[in-house]
């Protein structure tokens, strides 16, 4: 059980796993060049942590430990900065986005490792599928019963997460009709979904024992829900984030659930209930495809999306407290009006990243600069080249190298 003791840490802190794309750029296409890039990487020395993921064709971000949003995003950045820099040696293009948009996952392979190497025994195909790119929000909690109340809160804010983070409309080469399609790959494991109902840390431990007496998990690790107690960092970590087309907006979506921690842990507004898991994957599912209209999630009142975000935004006390995270506040009010009205693009090609400086620009893989901006999505640019056409993949894939 030492394993499952909760590490408690002093105040509700926050720090990031983001999970990157390795593209060509010759042809936009996933590389597989992640233990090149780590090799290069080991002889810098960065503020945070760069690792292998499951398969070659990606690598995760690893932030410290961070009080503020400020903080943080100043480390985002420096890692950002000298990942795309030892990429850029390689003739390797670095980008976020949930999902490639034309990638075929018969091409990757696993990253060599012994926990890979068991995925891949465990979970056959799913694994080389599980090439999505998330990224993970570890808030910090003083100790396992506070954990277990939090997740239990923020599950209620799932949705938003999703709708504010989404970034993969595209899956295989084709127009998946969504805003997000990466959690798709995600509730193929039999492991997804939420934690159970439980009312407390030693309730908790019950039932991992339990589960573990049953051989079905040997650590938090083998959970792959939506968001999950994480004992060994003493944090709670969210997980249905699509990693974010720039740093910047990364660090915001932490800063907006470190409000939502402090909000309830200090003022503890309601009680654990089961009734938000009735309705949790439908407001999960509703929260993705995002069609130009308010989405309104079930419940007793029924309100929009970005209402609740918006009264959120008003009475968390760490964005009225924190002049740093206040400035960060419009940022995401923006964001959820514009989630709201947004329409997927219907031409293949939708993928912007930000370049070493933080710059957006639009850039196509046919060498084209006829590329037209389909305005700001809920997390940033969309555009496709002019000379685009259905299916065309490569050819007209709008990207940032």
């Amino acid at each position: 059980m030492d394993d499952m003791n909760f590490k408690p840490s002093p105040s509700i802190s926050i720090g990031i796993e983001l999970e990157l794309q390795l593209v060509r750029p010759h042809d936009q296409d996933l590389s597989r060049d992640a233990a090149d890039l780590l090799a290069r990487l080991e002889k810098r020395k960065l503020p945070g942590a760069v690792k292998p993921e499951i398969t070659e064709s990606m690598i995760e971000l690893n932030t410290s430990v961070h009080a503020t949003h400020a903080t943080l995003r100043s480390e985002l950045e420096a890692m950002r900065d000298a990942v795309a820099a030892e990429a850029g040696v390689l003739n390797l293009g670095i980008s976020g986005g949930g999902s490639h948009p034309f990638h075929d996952w018969t091409d990757r392979r696993i990253y060599p490792t012994e926990r890979f190497a068991a995925l891949l025994q465990r979970y056959g195909y799913l694994a080389k599928q599980f090439t999505v790119f998330g990224q993970h929000i570890h808030l910090g909690c003083p100790g396992g019963d506070e954990a277990v109340f939090l997740v239990h809160m923020m599950m209620r804010y799932v949705p938003h997460f999703i709708a504010l983070s989404a970034a993969s409309p595209f899956y295989q080469g084709e127009d998946t009709s969504f805003q997000s399609s990466r959690l798709t790959a995600v509730n193929a494991f039999p492991l997804a979904g939420h934690m159970p109902f439980v009312r407390d840390w030693a309730e908790f431990l019950g039932y991992f024992e339990m589960m573990r007496g049953f051989g079905i998990v040997a650590s938090m690790k083998d959970f792959y829900w939506d968001i999950r107690p994480k004992p060994e960092y003493g944090t709670v970590e969210i997980r249905v984030c699509d990693t974010p087309l720039t740093v910047a907006r990364a660090a915001l979506l932490a800063a907006y659930a470190q409000a939502i921690a402090v909000y309830h842990l200090t003022e503890r507004p309601r009680a654990p209930a089961r009734e938000i898991y009735l309705v949790n994957s439908y407001n999960r599912f509703e929260a993705q495809p995002l069609r130009g209209q308010p989405l309104r999630l079930a419940g007793r009142d029924g309100r929009a999306l970005r209402e609740p975000q918006e009264k959120n935004r008003r009475r968390h006390p760490r964005y009225r407290s924190d002049g740093d995270a206040a400035r960060a506040a419009p940022a995401m009010r923006r964001g959820a009006r514009r989630a709201g009205r947004q329409r997927t693009p219907r031409l293949l090609g939708c993928q912007l990243a930000a370049d070493a400086a933080g710059r957006a620009r639009l850039a196509c893989g046919c060498g084209a600069r006829r590329v037209r901006e389909m305005g700001e999505a809920g997390i940033g640019r969309v555009g496709y080249c002019s000379a685009s056409r259905p299916r065309r993949r490569a050819s007209h894939f709008v990207v940032v190298a």
